[in-house]
């Protein structure tokens, strides 16, 4: 639902019952586009939101907490400066538009003075700016002097509201009903909802296109019909109701969910809305889903493209290795060539290019052609296939390491990528995080702190079947810490031949039945490459025959005494 007057009006409402009264206590900024306002009430703490973001603009309450930037920008350092422990005398909305006044009463030892924090909820236009008597103190988003195509907004200029748009106010009762009477004329075969909701959406400020459509629908219940709406005649035309509906319309918010995720959210009830009890509730739950799903998104994104860096990186390396070794292959045939010049010097003409012998190590007897450089004499052409020989040999010893490094490189790189797709929340790649700014493939994010206390480590996806807990990892550092924190009998599986997490099934001494075996297997095959196969072979085998070898990557075990079952991948949501 876009933020339009008529929600802003209700949310405004809302805020002011709240917070007015209440005493900013800290204020810090998320990101470039966010504010946060922890206000005290009387009675309790609060956080206050205030983003610009295009997307998600809004002023609400929210019980979301969210990590402050490392070092607060500037426009942050001035609201601490002026309104530190400034009291809120109101929160209103200005005339009918996008825009929420926050009325401050600023207190220090030296003077008192009343300041405005006006937030404009405008779309990618969005801004918040500080106002003192009409006098920019700052703004969050600033433009130049130079820019005919925006207002100022630099301290010290005079603030001046952004400029209406070529709209009619909704409780402009007669210059709406001028243009609907425009509107009936230019189509006398008649209307339907949806156009008429569109015109009023197109013509009326404030209102966005779903707000139109329940105003219309409404005056059309109100009135008895559709076509009484725009009639002189009606019990309450719709140039009347319009404004009645924006002014006096309780709020009776709700929240739409899809799929089991908040879609939408509405300050008046819709098919399918579950009642909330604040429009800033509904607010909260549909914008924090939204960032949510971007952020994780945004940063699963990132981590992919620095993995396909690496399988690219990885991928050239080994066939480049590999060109190296198909040419290192000819060792023996240059030895032979060698052999067989030299065993026949003497039938060899000086200058030729190439000579004809028969091939003693050809078990059918043979002749094989040799090319011969006419500069050098025979003995020499010889030594050059013997020092050849001799070059690849060695080149071979060095390739084969080297390949099975790169072999190496490239699965490590794949079960990266794998866990990457697996991962279901942001938290899920957050260790992942972790693992390629160790691998130095990310840069790691500057925290500002200095002596900052090491971050809790992601706690393993947990279960319980039959009476026994099961703890499946959700990346490699994590797969490590699990195989540590095992006890030598429990039971350790992985999916046979795909990348997978490693699951423990903790027996504590115990014996597994085959159900729970069952059970911890097909979690298994679900957090793995396999998953959407119908069914998948995943190993287990005790603890103690699992060994992670010597200076290996994340992740990397072998195992013995293993035994396979067939399982289908299975999330046991349940």
């Amino acid at each position: 639902m876009p933020q339009d007057a008529f929600h802003i009006r209700r949310s405004a409402n809302e805020l002011n019952a709240w917070l007015t009264g209440g005493k900013i206590n800290r204020i810090s900024q998320v990101n470039k586009d966010e504010l946060t306002l922890i206000v005290y009430t009387g009675k309790t703490t609060v956080k206050l939101i205030l983003s610009t973001n295009a997307s998600n603009a809004r002023v609400c309450l929210s019980s979301v907490e969210k990590e402050p930037a490392p070092v607060a920008p500037n426009f942050c350092m001035l609201l601490r400066k002026h309104l530190q422990n400034a009291e809120i005398l109101f929160v209103r909305q200005y005339a009918f538009e996008r825009i929420v006044e926050i009325g401050l009463h600023c207190t220090t030892d030296f003077s008192e003075c009343d300041r405005t924090l006006v937030c404009e909820i405008m779309g990618k236009y969005s801004n918040i700016v500080l106002v003192e008597k009409g006098i920019v103190l700052g703004a969050l988003k600033t433009t130049y002097l130079m820019d005919e195509n925006h207002r100022v907004l630099l301290a010290g200029a005079r603030y001046e509201y952004p400029a209406p748009q070529d709209k009619i106010s909704p409780f402009d009762g007669a210059g709406m009903r001028e243009r609907l009477k425009a509107f009936a004329l230019a189509r006398p075969e008649g209307w339907e909802e949806e156009s008429l909701a569109k015109f009023l959406f197109e013509n009326t400020a404030g209102l966005a296109l779903p707000t139109s459509r329940e105003i219309v629908k409404r005056a059309s219940q109100e009135n008895g019909s559709l076509a009484l709406c725009l009639s002189p005649s009606a019990k309450k035309p719709l140039w009347a109701f319009v404004g009645e509906f924006c002014e006096n319309e309780p709020c009776a918010p709700c929240l739409v969910c899809a799929n089991g995720a908040p879609s939408d959210f509405f300050a008046f009830p819709v098919a399918g809305g579950q009642p909330q009890p604040s429009l800033c509730k509904a607010e909260d739950e549909f914008y924090t889903y939204r960032e949510t799903k971007k952020g994780f998104e945004d940063k699963k994104r990132k981590l992919e493209s620095a993995v396909r860096a690496l399988k690219k990186r990885a991928g050239k390396r080994l066939q480049d290795t590999a060109e190296k070794l198909r040419e290192a292959e000819k060792a023996e045939e240059n030895r032979v060539k060698g052999e067989l010049l030299t065993a026949n010097l003497y039938a060899i003409e000086k200058g030729a290019t190439s000579v004809e012998l028969v091939n003693w190590y050809d078990e059918a007897g043979g002749k094989i052609k040799i090319a011969l450089d006419p500069l050098l004499s025979p003995s020499k052409n010889a030594q050059k296939y013997f020092k050849l020989y001799n070059k690849q040999k060695r080149a071979k010893e060095i390739l084969l390491p080297m390949q099975k490094a790169d072999e190496a490189e490239l699965a490590y790189a794949e079960s990266i990528f794998s866990s990457i797709s697996l991962a279901e929340t942001e938290e899920d790649l957050k260790e992942i995080e972790t693992e390629l700014v160790e691998a130095g493939l990310l840069h790691a994010q500057k925290t500002g702190k200095k002596g900052a206390k090491k971050e809790t480590p992601v706690p393993f996806r947990e279960y319980e079947h039959g009476g026994m807990k099961i703890f499946v990892g959700r990346n490699n550092i994590q797969n490590d810490r699990l195989l540590r924190s095992a006890s030598p009998d429990d039971i350790w599986l992985h999916a046979q031949k795909y990348h997978s997490s490693h699951v423990i099934i903790v027996t504590q001494g115990g014996q597994v039945s085959d159900e729970t075996l069952v059970f911890g297997a097909e979690l298994c095959a679900y957090y793995s490459d396999g998953r959407d196969s119908d069914k998948i072979p995943v190993d287990y085998c005790k603890r103690k025959f699992v060994k992670k070898p010597s200076k290996s990557k994340a992740g990397f075990v072998v195992y013995t005494d293993y035994k396979t079952l067939l399982v289908k991948p299975n999330p046991h949501r349940e």
